[in-house]
């Protein structure tokens, strides 16, 4: 299924001795990028974590956080003694070259490892949160998909309107060149002097010649065939469907420049704007 880029999904946990929650937000982007926020606690799980993700996603901005909180009672936090006294070590061996450092009793326990959680076992918690990344990411792709089949079928409404635009056009254009022709016949008439028969047919086939947008409309008509197959894959799409876009505004403009007649030219601004709201939404499609 067709998924967006952007999505929100969120999910908490009880574990023993506190809770886990994790949140994932994504936005458009054009490759895979992954923003973590970990406690200290599972710092050492980054590398996982990242691996499961992109195992699930393909693009977008990502920005992942987990928290985890120490229930009421358990005792909360407590000091990391030996890290502690390894960093009072170094402050000894600093104070003789800086003599003016200071270092805040605020600033000491922000420092990463100082202060843990009471209480929760490590192999337990990293379990806990491989599971909760799961469930989350469940939620995610879930929401993603959602998303993603409301704008494929709003890419399907538009796709619907260039056929029959397409259709529109390959209907006119023979009114078009007869019309031409006849224009061409009637000035060529008011000649003074008799024109050429023969030279008078080259004039008309050379002039209709440019008229002909047959193999535009063709190759418009195989995108169309080409963008409902590919709106059924169940796969990231969107790089694919940038591609298409490219080549139908390719024909959507060689049809402008061919024109010589006001529906044909509306015809082909009438198809660049749905072209270009077929963009609008394949940018947020990963």
């Amino acid at each position: 299924m067709i998924r967006s880029m952007t999505a929100y999904a969120t999910v908490e946990r009880q574990i023993e001795g506190g809770s886990l929650s994790a949140e994932l937000r994504a936005v458009n982007h054009r490759f895979l990028e992954l923003g973590l926020r970990l406690p200290d606690e599972l710092r050492a799980l980054e590398p996982a974590l990242r691996e499961r993700v992109s195992a699930r996603i393909g693009r977008g901005k990502l920005d992942l956080v987990l928290r985890l909180r120490a229930a009421e009672g358990e005792g909360g936090l407590h000091l990391n003694q030996a890290m502690v006294d390894e960093l009072a070590q170094l402050n000894l061996g600093l104070t003789s070259r800086f003599p003016g450092l200071r270092t805040s009793l605020t600033e000491l326990l922000q420092y990463p490892g100082v202060l843990r959680s009471r209480g929760i076992d490590p192999e337990m918690l990293q379990a806990a949160a491989l599971e909760l990344l799961d469930a989350l990411l469940d939620q995610f792709v879930a929401a993603r998909e959602r998303e993603g089949s409301k704008l494929a079928e709003a890419i399907a409404e538009r796709v619907d309107g260039i056929e029959a635009h397409a259709a529109e056009a390959r209907e006119l254009i023979p009114l078009i060149r007869t019309g031409q022709r006849q224009k061409l016949e009637a000035r060529l008439a008011d000649l003074a002097q008799p024109a050429d028969p023969g030279r008078l047919e080259q004039e008309l086939v050379l002039s209709l010649q440019k008229l002909d947008v047959d193999e535009e409309l063709d190759r418009l008509g195989s995108h169309i065939k080409e963008i409902r197959r590919v709106l059924k894959q169940d796969a990231a799409v969107g790089r694919r469907l940038d591609f298409l876009l490219q080549e139908f505004n390719r024909e959507a403009n060689t049809l402008g420049s061919k024109s010589v007649d006001v529906r044909t030219t509306n015809i082909a601004v009438e198809l660049k704007v749905l072209i270009d709201q077929i963009r609008e939404q394949v940018q947020n499609l990963e």
